[in-house]
């Protein structure tokens, strides 16, 4: 069977850049530097101290993973508010 040949499709909108266009090009920091900002206190893990999150490999039910994924993003957060409650509601955890 042979392979339909792609055209290229020329959109007035947004033309290829040329080698100028690469020149004059600024960071966008310098242009939109509130966007970018914005865009990266959201992203990363939280800050380090001492309640710092530790990262661990476990083995859950599947219909426990599907409930939490289920409710959308955020999924891996509100397994952790869960198992807050349950410590919480028994104490530190700790041996007296």
């Amino acid at each position: 069977m042979r392979k339909k040949s792609e055209k290229s499709v020329i959109d007035p909108d947004n033309p290829e850049w040329t080698a100028g266009d690469f020149r004059r090009a600024r960071p966008s920091r310098e242009v939109v530097p509130h966007i970018v900002e914005a865009y990266l206190k959201r992203k990363g893990r939280p800050p380090l101290g001492d309640e710092a999150k530790v990262q661990v490999t476990l083995r859950l039910d599947a219909s426990v993973i599907s409930h939490f994924k289920a409710r959308g993003p955020g999924w891996q957060t509100r397994i952790n508010e869960a198992l807050m409650r349950v410590v919480s509601a028994k104490g530190t955890g700790k041996k007296r």
